[in-house]
């Protein structure tokens, strides 16, 4: 009875408790419920077969790093378009792009590919701007080259790479046109939060798994999560070419195409060309295999036809896009679920299930005689469940860090099976419940020890509190994260 107490009042908690999420319903657009094909002059094909010449190079970005580099240009006379990939988020090595390159280039476009840099971009801190300057370094170098046009010099990105060509594209004349590639243009924090809401629809998972992600994310600090492309884009006066993919379960590409146009009209850019692609993914290939059919014969026929492409007779075309829901931000977390507390709480936690054999250890080297040991009828028993309750909370612990790792993979690899997902909640379900069942039980068992007489001693007192007082700690934050809600 206590504990079915103790699990109403954690759900009611879990309830409760900011922030919430619930992700809108997309309003239909007029404008996207029915788009008209792509004209046949941008789909028509390319000769992608002459002969290339490839080159290594070195270009140093301005803090000095080493930005290796791979340029390949058609053979044939006179200058040429030219077109620099920017990578999206990630290690960014430049094979990669390898066979989009060497197409482009046999088609007639002097591509370069360089490798990211690793210094000053992580995993928690990345400056966008640091990597336009790097693009521009690029830019800079590739111009220099008598084979190539400067007025038709431009900047390709694909997903995060599109937060930072625009960055370069505003502060350098010297772009002559960008091409935006599954551009999320809304920030960071809501693409990653609807990339993750499609993954957990895809794969069936219950209304707790979207909570305990939207919590978790909610205490995350990174300095890039909330960052806001629209100002720059506001900025963008070249020549633009948008491509999205109808199958892209990575950005809310209609929400996307829509502030990208928002942002251009406000900064009076009527040159934009958006396509959606059929069937096409985040990368721009079918179901991570082959390239869309499409997508680099729109790419070379907009490039090599600048800048007379710069103004289609028809903004946005190419397939359907249907988009469910709005992308939305996750609220920031209150204080006390923040990252600083909550690594607080399970630093806490962690010492509590310590500190008890620590000082029973203590005592044994001092040779003293514990209390408890002349009651072996109450404190080994007692022992044996603390020990238990320590395993149980290590283990809710590093299944719930797994399980978000989980569906961070299967977002980022789109991936998965709705099994998985399945079988991860429900054994983190059952070790909540586990772990609440053993506190009131581990309480139980105390007060009818001091009832028959026992006076513990002081190492057992430290034992008693550290480990009662961390799986208290524990069955709170796993309230917040709503591993006690109805229903399961």
């Amino acid at each position: 009875m206590a504990a079915g107490l103790i699990l109403l009042i954690l759900a009611t908690l879990g309830y409760t408790l900011p922030p919430p999420f619930d992700p809108t319903p997309m309003t239909a657009d007029p404008i996207f419920q029915t788009l008209p094909a792509q004209p046949p002059s941008e789909v028509r094909p390319v000769a992608a077969n002459g002969k290339i010449t490839t080159q290594d190079v070195t270009v140093y970005a301005g803090d000095g790093t080493a930005l290796g580099a791979t340029i390949r240009a058609p053979i044939t006379p006179g200058r040429h378009p030219a077109l620099i990939f920017v990578q999206g988020a990630g290690p960014g090595a430049r094979g990669e792009f390898t066979t989009q390159a060497e197409w482009l280039a046999r088609a007639g476009i002097v591509t370069l590919v360089y490798d990211k840099r690793t210094v000053g971009y992580d995993f928690l801190n990345r400056d966008f701007g640091l990597l336009a300057d790097d693009a521009l370094r690029v830019l800079t170098r590739l111009r220099q080259r008598p084979d190539v046009d400067p007025a038709r010099t431009g900047l390709w990105g694909v997903s995060e790479g599109s937060w930072v060509v625009p960055i370069a594209a505003a502060r350098s004349e010297a772009v002559g046109f960008t091409v935006l590639v599954s551009a999320p243009n809304v920030s960071p924090m809501r693409q990653v939060t609807w990339a993750l809401s499609e993954q957990l629809d895809r794969l069936h998972a219950p209304s707790g798994v979207r909570e305990l992600l939207t919590r978790a994310i909610s205490a995350v600090r990174m300095n890039f999560l909330r960052y806001d492309g629209l100002p720059m884009l506001r900025r963008l006066h070249q020549p633009v070419l948008a491509l999205y993919g109808t199958r892209d379960p990575s950005i809310p590409f209609v929400e996307s195409s829509q502030a990208l146009t928002g942002a251009l009209a406000k900064g009076g850019n009527t040159d934009y060309t958006i396509r959606y692609l059929n069937g096409a993914d985040h990368g721009m290939r079918i179901q991570g295999g082959p390239l869309a059919p499409g997508y680099l014969q729109t790419l070379s026929n907009w490039v090599l036809g600048l800048p007379g492409t710069a103004r289609p007779a028809v903004h946005i075309a190419g397939a359907t896009p249907v988009q469910r829901y709005q992308a939305s931000d996750v609220p920031s977390a209150p204080w006390y679920a923040g990252g600083a507390v909550l690594g607080l709480a399970l630093c806490l936690a962690a010492g509590g299930y310590v500190v008890g054999p620590v000082a029973e250890m203590v005592v044994r080297l001092r040779g003293r005689q514990l209390a408890a040991e002349t009651n072996a009828r109450i404190w080994p028993p007692i022992r044996r469940r603390f020990r238990r309750m320590a395993w149980t909370g290590l283990g809710l612990l590093v299944s719930v860090l797994a399980f978000i790792t989980l569906l961070v993979l299967f977002s980022v690899n789109q991936a998965g099976a709705w099994p998985a997902v399945l079988s991860g909640w429900l054994v983190i379900r059952i070790l909540a419940l586990l772990m609440l069942v053993q506190e009131v039980t581990a309480v139980a068992a105390v007060v009818s020890g001091l009832r028959e007489g026992w006076r513990p001693s002081r190492s057992q007192h430290v034992a008693i509190t550290g480990v009662l007082g961390s799986t208290g700690l524990l069955l709170i934050a796993g309230a917040y994260y709503g591993l006690f809600g109805f229903p399961w």
